[in-house]
């Protein structure tokens, strides 16, 4: 009987530090820098229904650049940065994002060079907000960091 509540306590707990998960991350291309003159574009992630991107776009204006949202294809002309995301959800008594991830693009050629990335379970979930600005502050806290 003892060696069975042993499992069962085993079990219970291994299950339960399952849910508590939670990973960021971000870089940065060294040879990249953003400056107060750079413009942002927040292009709306298709699947998105949470207009996502005007979060993104406001938090980005919060720290001192200017920045927009739209959809696919109608980036301005005077953008440098184009800003896409892809966000996952996951079911556990409510909808909660459990993953996302920010990409900061050269607006002319599309290419990448920097992003963050979040993921929080059930138990360390945070609001969309929260998880944009915990991308974001982890993007822009690694373009200051020194090149190695």
């Amino acid at each position: 009987m003892k060696m069975l509540r042993t499992i069962a306590l085993l079990v219970l707990s291994l299950s339960l530090g399952a849910c508590a998960v939670n990973r960021e991350s971000a870089n940065f291309e060294p040879n990249r820098d953003l400056v107060k003159t750079d413009i942002f574009f927040v292009e709306r992630f298709t699947p998105d229904k949470r207009d996502l991107n005007r979060i993104m776009a406001d938090r980005i204006t919060a720290r001192g650049f200017e920045a927009t949202a739209g959809e696919k294809g109608t980036t301005p002309d005077n953008a440098t940065v184009l800003v896409t995301y892809v966000d996952k959800w996951m079911w556990d008594l409510t909808n909660y994002m459990i993953e996302l991830t920010i990409t900061f693009r050269d607006s002319e050629s599309g290419v990448a060079y920097a992003s963050g990335n979040s993921y929080h379970t059930s138990l360390t979930r945070l609001s969309p907000e929260e998880m944009i600005d915990e991308v974001l502050t982890n993007i822009f806290d690694a373009d200051k960091e020194p090149a190695e």
